[in-house]
């Protein structure tokens, strides 16, 4: 059966009419989701937990407030903070004013999937997740596009919950490109496996052990750096336009018979068995559990280890060559 995938059609602003949504974190989906709620003639007001971003969010033309002040007055409640900073959140400003038949969403479920966020049940709780960075959402909104995005519902205590989630993806252009159903579970564990196996965590550790193979057999860092990271965008690039079929059409018939004898012996059954282990941590709570305790320790592990890598030499190469990109420079 084919996913159940949304349009401009399926949604309809009317059920955000008289209601007021409070946005609370303006950062990167933050700021950009409640431009574009704004632009699309939604009531949407900013809690912030700083001065400053209390100014910023008003030079943008919004009514910002303390975010528990801002809880109080809205009747959904878009919590956009990170995520190791949203359960004391709720907890200290949401929870107090959450009455029967508000409504709390997410762009993403680690918080209710994992339990640090366990809602009333007399409340509507749902998200939408735009797949794309906030940047994104804003401009390709203002170009009359949308980023796609993915709508699952945890709670729907009034009935109406998809009819509010959907008119919400509407507002940020979501349904121009298509909003795919999915649930809080699936989002949840697929979005941090993407991260840690591919995107991130994958795509990062390929890159660093790729170019130190070369380096360590004597070849300059500089050119290590175009083969193994430059070149990684044009890749990336021609996937995201047309697959990797597509990819493959693209690049020379040397470097497509590479790809298909060599990458195998990357990316084999270890690897793969690394990745089931991986998943089934998510899948487990393990991770959410690990990643919870190192927040609550101030982060050990995690900040030395981005220290150490910061201090990688590829990022010494990285900066020195990217500074003598014309195309780059202001």
């Amino acid at each position: 059966m084919p996913p159940k995938i949304y349009y401009e059609q399926d949604a309809d602003l009317n059920a955000l009419k008289g209601k007021t949504i409070a946005v609370l974190g303006f950062g990167n989906q933050g700021r950009n989701q409640a431009l574009n709620l704004k632009d699309s003639g939604v009531k949407v007001i900013i809690g912030a937990r700083s001065e400053k971003t209390k100014a910023q969010a008003k030079a943008d033309g919004f009514e910002a407030y303390d975010s528990k002040e801002a809880a109080a007055k809205a009747d959904i409640i878009q919590i956009l903070i990170q995520d190791d900073l949203q359960g004391a959140l709720y907890r200290n400003d949401v929870l107090p004013s959450l009455k029967a038949g508000k409504a709390l969403m997410f762009s993403h479920g680690f918080n209710i999937h994992f339990g640090q966020i366990i809602p009333p049940a007399d409340v509507d709780v749902f998200m939408i997740a735009p797949k794309g960075p906030g940047h994104l959402v804003r401009t390709t909104y203002v170009d009359g596009k949308g980023v796609p995005a993915l709508v699952a519902i945890h709670q729907n205590a009034t009935g109406n919950a998809l009819k509010l989630a959907l008119a919400y993806g509407k507002a940020i252009g979501a349904t121009r490109a298509g909003v795919l159903e999915t649930t809080f579970k699936e989002e949840t564990e697929t979005d941090l496996f993407g991260e840690q196996v591919v995107l991130c965590g994958g795509l990062s550790e390929l890159i660093r052990s790729g170019f130190e193979t070369l380096v360590s057999a004597g070849y300059q860092p500089e050119v290590a750096y175009f083969e193994c990271l430059h070149e990684v965008k044009l890749i990336v690039d021609l996937i995201y336009e047309k697959g990797i079929t597509g990819m493959r059409d693209a690049i020379s018939t040397t470097a497509k018979y590479g790809d298909i004898t060599r990458g195998r012996r990357i990316i084999n059954n270890q690897t793969r068995g690394e990745m089931n282990r991986i998943l089934s941590e998510i899948q487990t709570g393990m991770f959410a559990k690990e990643f919870v305790l190192e927040n609550q320790a101030n982060r050990p592990l995690y900040n030395s280890v981005l220290k150490i890598d910061s201090e990688h030499l590829i990022e010494k190469v990285g900066k020195q060559v990217r500074s003598m990109f014309s195309w780059m420079k202001k």
